[in-house]
């Protein structure tokens, strides 16, 4: 490898090496071997339904459904058909892709890296040649590429979370994840980019997260069921970690996305190849080492095959955009837009039908809709030599803005032929050569069952054990159910705080009606009387063995640090005004991809200061472990509940979120500090939290203004009631978090804890 790492400025050591780092224990995590996955038995029908729709609505569910345990099921069974691709295409994939080799049972990488460089060159001389044919077959290619190019880099969303972290991979592809959406600032993300690109050129779609989205961003059902793909992939990124490395490499190794949108890449194909190249590494003395690289090489055939196929059937489309016949570009046009034509059309009729209910699926809906559409009155010549539809679409018509200005330069002309063509049938093509293959890689999807399942509901099941369901929820999907009940429990019971008679010994959960400034006071009242002005220095110093008991009291809900907000940074999740400061929250505790400075690292460190040794919390010997007690369990279940549900739980967990990052703050904090230096122990969690949690400008004051904004962009686009009630649920996960911290449990009956009665130490949380 030296010479391929000199030629291509690569370096596997210029991030932390899997065993270099000696500050703590390094847990290894090169992804899960594929075990069962247990869902429960009303999830089948339910997946079956969702993949009985057309590629287009699956891969809208796949992404819009994150939270639902049919999803995950279906998402299974896309995973299963794709990437077993060669067991049902025919020998496609040996014909088109040859396997890199595998020599003693792991990676060549300069075979490898060959063999993807010959694919870009390939990919990128298409390209070229689509840009030679000019701006209209440019404008083709973009559209093509549009479903795709703006899902990003989307089998990243939650790379990082409690069952991988802490890992050297896995930091390195959330270090890049961090990049690609723009360090915190999300104008300036990948995704960001790629639209204002594709507007740039005319091209204006809804946001990813519109049911018609794919509707309107995939002219083919290959690049539907390609979306799912990667979209499925980004549900189980624990489980299929090999195949998520290679195909982030090798997406980035092509490089078609920001070619096509004429980009600077935010992550570049050397830097994607050092995270490949780092994991590889890690195989090289790993006992499943063999069979990691035959998934990972697989699963880069299978990607580049995709990518390839579709990228040719791109081009040839292109290559004939300026001599497809206008009936056909038409056609396409409106397909585009047919999903979004709601009841504000219902006095508009086309063929003796309101056009709302003039549906448009198939290519024989289609030329009947055109047929009728040409007879009607909508493109009759006026005396100016216009006519009453192309009326509406210019400025200041009702239909203004609607279509870009390359589709109104072709309904134009299209206009202009009606006259001789009125009367001709109109015959379109089929909507791409590859329809056969979308038809047959869609039965696969549907009837392949999905491997190693289980089909039961998750009851009676203890802390402990719920606790290692809920860290490997990829494999225990029928858990959501009781984490969800767990969630929206704890949530009931915190609204007994709304109406203490007063506050508690470190919080303030009394509700008030909001205002930006009543939130603001409210804040600052409870971080000075609460947090900081009661500090003094302990006069007495806890015992050695008190001090470690009261580590191992915190312990757990610190190896689940910031698992409330892991889920909130997906593809879809990037609307909302607070989506990217809550992610750039959680992406500072994780060390923004670096390992050292990782939240999760460094409470293994405390542990190892402390002489405690633990098994990861994804490991199934970890129920059985005997430092924590069982009732040290109570808090971070909660938190991971609560985490599973970014959608449902969202205004909670900005609540939730602010209750953690005031109470990193003041005396309890300092105390502990004191006390773990007396002791000669390492004091690093609580010191980093002490300082990025700061009122100022850190953790803290950002969780309040993103309360702040969701709020006011909630009340502007709704109205005042609306904007209360979501404050009221806001601050019912304030309350959540409270209730833990002044000594509520999910087993107690609801109780308000007053100054009087509230002691210094609570059930377990994180600090």
């Amino acid at each position: 490898m030296t010479g391929l790492q000199q030629s291509t400025g690569i370096s596997s050591k210029s991030h932390t090496g899997v065993n270099d780092f000696q500050l703590a224990p390094v847990h290894r995590f090169l992804g899960c071997m594929i075990g069962q996955f247990h869902f429960s038995p009303a999830a089948q029908p339910l997946a079956e339904a969702l993949l009985a729709a057309e590629p287009p609505e699956i891969a809208a569910s796949v992404l819009n459904e994150c939270e639902s345990e049919a999803m995950l099921l279906a998402a299974k069974q896309i995973l299963d058909a794709t990437l077993n691709l060669a067991e049902w295409d025919d020998g496609v994939l040996e014909a088109i892709i040859p396997a890199p080799v595998l020599r003693g049972g792991r990676v060549d990488r300069e075979a490898l890296w060959r063999w993807l460089e010959e694919h870009r060159k390939a990919a990128a001389a298409a390209l070229d040649g689509v840009a030679d044919l000019g701006t209209a077959a440019t404008h083709d290619l973009l559209r093509g590429r549009a479903a795709l190019s703006l899902l990003g880099d989307c089998w990243l969303d939650t790379v990082s979370q409690p069952a991988t972290q802490p890992g050297v991979i896995v930091n390195i592809l959330f270090g890049q994840r961090w990049l690609l959406l723009g360090e915190g600032c999300l104008t300036r993300s990948c995704v960001a980019m790629r639209r204002r690109a594709l507007e740039a050129a005319g091209i204006f779609l809804p946001p990813i997260s519109d049911p018609g989205f794919f509707r309107a961003a995939a002219a083919d059902a290959m690049t539907s069921l390609q979306a799912a793909f990667l979209l499925s992939l980004s549900r189980y990124p624990a489980t299929y970690l090999p195949e998520l490395v290679g195909i982030h490499a090798a997406s980035h190794a092509l490089g078609i996305d920001d070619r096509v949108a004429g980009l600077v890449p935010i992550v570049t194909r050397e830097a994607a190849w050092e995270a490949l190249d780092t994991y590889l590494d890690a195989l090289n003395d790993d006992p499943a080492g063999e069979t990691l690289s035959r998934r990972l090489v697989d699963a880069m055939r299978v990607f580049v095959c995709q990518e390839r196929r579709q990228l040719a059937m791109l081009v040839e489309r292109a290559g004939q955009s300026t001599d497809r016949p206008l009936d056909q570009q038409v056609a396409e046009i409106i397909r585009r837009h047919a999903p979004f034509a709601g009841k504000q059309h219902r006095r508009v009729r086309i063929g003796g039908k309101p056009l709302s209910e003039r549906l448009v699926e198939t290519d024989q809906d289609l030329a009947s809709f055109l047929q009728d559409f040409k007879r009607s009155g909508y493109l009759l010549a006026d005396a100016k030599g216009s006519c009453r539809f192309l009326d509406a679409i210019k400025f200041r018509g009702p239909m203004f803005g609607i279509f870009s200005e390359q589709e109104a330069s072709v309904l134009k002309s299209w206009f202009q032929s009606v006259a001789q063509t009125r009367d001709e049938p109109v015959v379109l093509e089929p909507q791409g050569q590859d329809e056969p293959v979308a038809r047959l890689w869609l039965d696969n999807i549907r009837k392949r069952r999905p491997r190693d399942t289980v089909f039961e509901s998750a009851t009676g099941l203890d802390d402990r054990t719920l606790f290692y369901r809920l860290v490997n929820i990829e494999n225990f999907a029928n858990t959501l159910s009781v984490a969800l009940e767990r969630a929206r429990a704890g949530l009931s019971r915190a609204e007994a705080l709304f109406n203490a008679e007063a506050a508690g010994q470190h919080t303030d959960a009394r509700f008030f009606e909001y205002s930006p400034d009543a939130l603001e006071a409210r804040i600052e009242s409870i971080y000075w009387k609460k947090l900081v002005d009661p500090y003094a220095p302990l006069g007495e110093i806890p015992s050695r063995d008190e001090v470690v008991f009261g580590q191992k009291y915190y312990a757990l809900g610190n190896m689940v640090d910031g698992a409330w907000a892991y889920r909130s940074s997906g593809t879809r999740c990037v609307e909302r005004i607070a989506d990217t400061a809550l992610f750039a929250i959680y992406a500072d505790e994780m060390g923004l991809g670096d390992l050292e400075k990782n939240h999760i690292t460094l409470i293994y460190r405390v542990l190892e200061s402390l002489g405690i040794d633990l098994p990861h919390i994804r490991e199934e010997t970890f129920i059985d472990q005997d430092e924590i007690p069982d009732e040290f369990y109570t808090f971070p279940l909660n938190q991971l509940s609560i985490g599973l549900f970014p959608n449902r739980l969202y205004p909670e967990i900005l609540g939730y979120n602010l209750g953690v990052e005031m109470f990193g703050l003041g005396e309890l904090r300092l105390h502990e500090i004191q006390k773990l230096k007396h002791w000669g122990f390492d004091p690093i969690y609580e010191a980093v939290h002490l300082s990025i949690d700061n009122l100022s400008a850190g953790h803290a004051r950002q969780a309040l203004t993103m309360i702040q904004d969701h709020l006011a962009e909630t009340e502007r686009r709704y109205d005042a009631d609306t904007c209360a009630v979501e404050w009221r649920r806001v601050w019912n996960g304030y309350a959540s978090f409270a209730y833990f911290v002044e000594g509520g449990t999910l087993e107690s009956s609801p109780s308000v804890t007053t100054d009087d009665d509230a002691g210094a130490d609570h059930c377990a949380l994180t600090l």
